[in-house]
């Protein structure tokens, strides 16, 4: 672990950061200038300001997401500031580029206020074509996402939602090794922030169409405390909130009484918090998704000693990577593809079913795809183009010819 982080030290000091702005037109000649720039560009801003649409075609905006955060809730390093964040969001942009074709530009704000993060989004909507709320402390992440969910464009809280999606699509795979049925899952989720939440929302098919989407047996949700039930007085305005689709017995007790009888633990928590015992308490053949990061909640091997069916983490050197870059850039292609408005409950569950389609060979080690096969995000692209055309969330100018939009850009190639 220490070798990587000297090796992406030097790396960055080498390169000065990760990004750089490039032009996808020549400046060779006097022509040149004058198409790129003055006085060939009056007639491009004319079209513009004739039909804001337009603004897609023929400016970076059609192929655009900001990459914005606060750097209140960066990776496991907490509150850090938005200088310390924008690592991860450069981090984040190249990888936009890598696996969607998408142009990234990251953008941290000095500001912890909800109120101002939601004016400051609003103002810089015009620029792009899609907003990735990034690594943004519970509970303003989800107050921002929702007030933000009609300007227009895509606004998609990465943290909750891709690791949601991810999680999901995993689960769906390795009850395929298990023998488990989703609809018959008593699933523990360790860690009530911005990706517990969203998780327990889509296993319960909250919003959802239940034509479409399998709800689970029962979600029991552990803080710190353990089990979030009606019988604490300790509880936020959020938490209570989840106890609309969780704990429906009103089971109440520590982390490990949560676990008796449990088919599956998901960990978005913190390191070294369950032993071999720990899985035993749960029934047999448990799926194990322990995604706190750089150390799991238990260490594959011991969880898989122990009884577990499945094991997966958000760490690359064990199979079933728990990695939200299957995700990001594929519902984002098919969101700027479809020129989607908002990215809908039904764009996330397609998602989550061609994440799931995408592994051919299900197995114990893979119930998810490599993170670095490129195949992914056009499956998923695809997907989420279409359910935002079956679910009428296109622009208006643009439902016509929903069409005509290749899905993969000539910036992917």
């Amino acid at each position: 672990m220490s070798d990587y982080y000297t090796k992406s030290l030097e790396m960055h000091r080498q390169h000065n950061g990760k990004i750089a702005v490039t032009s996808r037109v020549p400046l060779e000649t006097r022509d040149d200038l004058s198409v790129a720039y003055t006085p060939g560009i009056a007639a491009v801003c004319e079209a513009i300001h004739e039909n804001k649409s337009e603004a897609y075609p023929l400016s970076m905006k059609g192929n655009s997401v900001c990459v914005i955060s606060d750097g209140s809730s960066v990776l496991g390093l907490g509150n850090i500031g938005p200088e310390a964040a924008m690592p991860v969001m450069e981090g984040k942009a190249i990888l936009f580029k890598a696996f969607g074709g998408i142009d990234a530009i990251p953008l941290v704000v000095d500001t912890h206020s909800a109120e101002e993060m939601i004016a400051l989004v609003k103002q810089i909507a015009p620029t792009f074509g899609g907003i990735n709320l990034e690594d943004i402390a519970a509970p303003d992440c989800f107050v921002i996402e929702e007030a933000l969910q009609d300007i227009g464009i895509p606004v998609f809280h990465d943290d909750q939602h891709g690791t949601a999606i991810v999680a999901v699509a995993g689960m769906e795979n390795a009850c395929k090794v298990s023998g488990k049925k989703m609809e018959e899952l008593t699933i523990v989720i360790n860690g009530a922030g911005a990706a517990g939440t969203a998780i327990a929302k889509l296993l319960r098919c909250v919003g959802h169409d239940p034509e479409k989407c399998t709800p689970v047996k029962e979600v029991l949700m552990c803080d710190t405390k353990g089990i979030i039930s009606r019988s604490r007085s300790d509880l936020n305005e959020f938490k209570i909130g989840l106890l609309n689709y969780t704990n429906q017995n009103n089971r109440s007790g520590s982390l490990r009484d949560a676990l008796d009888n449990a088919d599956v633990f998901i960990g978005v928590s913190k390191g070294n918090l369950l032993n071999e015992e720990d899985i035993k308490r749960m029934a047999p053949k448990p799926i194990i998704l322990a995604m706190a990061n750089p150390i799991p909640e238990i260490m594959p091997d011991k969880a898989l000693a122990a009884g577990a069916s499945v094991v997966g983490t958000g760490r690359s050197d064990f199979p079933n990577q728990v990695n939200n870059v299957l995700v990001f850039p594929g519902i984002f292609r098919g969101a700027l593809d479809a020129r989607a408005t908002r990215i809908t409950e039904s764009m996330k569950m397609a998602a989550v079913h061609a994440l799931a389609g995408a592994v051919t060979d299900v197995s114990a080690d893979q119930i998810l795809p490599d993170p670095l096969d490129k195949t992914v995000a056009p499956k998923i692209a695809e997907a989420v183009r279409l359910a935002a055309i079956e679910a009428g969330v296109i622009c208006p100018s643009f439902a016509a010819s929903h069409s005509a939009l290749p899905l993969t850009p000539k910036s992917a190639s």
